[in-house]
């Protein structure tokens, strides 16, 4: 069965800084019409920045939408455009204080397909050079390391609930183990 849906009719609803809301009117399989909201966003990245000591940087920083303060992997917004890698590269910089000389692809994953349009782009990083951080303005946040095999055993355990970072933590875990091997 054909489950392609097809845009009648967009109607952006808010522009804003980071997102768009629009409420369109899609075409159906079976013929009908129904509304779909969903928010554009141009994506984001995030870096998995692996120390010679097999420790990850992380970041810690308050997250308004839930109240508290989340622990992340380096990341940050794409400009519309902008090359995923390059803007990993400034987020790690920016975020952390850190560069690096050796990068690897982890793929992209969709974070909520129900609704929004968001593309997050995951990389690993190694051969790291300790620098210095250059936050934006509105950006307030910790560097803390944490060894890889006890960030897996956050994630796992639930002490990491982003979503992007318990991607790339497992999927860099995962690849450093099948190397491994």
């Amino acid at each position: 069965m054909d489950t392609r849906e097809v845009t009648v009719f967009k109607n952006t609803i808010y522009r804003g800084k980071i997102l768009n809301l629009r409420v369109d009117i899609a075409g159906l399989p079976n013929g009908k019409e129904a509304p779909r909201e969903f928010v554009e966003h141009n994506g984001g990245v995030t870096v998995a920045a692996l120390t010679d000591d097999a420790e990850l940087i992380f970041v810690r920083q308050f997250r308004y939408p839930y109240m508290e303060e989340v622990l992340e992997l380096p990341a940050g917004k794409l400009e519309k455009g902008e090359n995923p890698l390059e803007a990993g590269k400034r987020e790690l910089l920016e975020e952390a204080g850190v560069s690096a000389s050796q990068y690897i692809n982890l793929g992209e994953f969709y974070p909520s397909p129900g609704y929004t349009n968001e593309v997050i782009y995951l990389y690993g990083a190694r051969d790291l050079t300790q620098l210095e951080q250059e936050l934006d303005e509105d950006e307030f946040l910790n560097v803390e390391y944490i060894p890889l095999d006890k960030a897996v055993d956050m994630v796992l355990s639930n002490e990491i609930k982003d979503g992007k970072t318990q991607a790339a933590v497992l999927k860099l875990a995962a690849l450093i183990e099948r190397n491994a091997k």
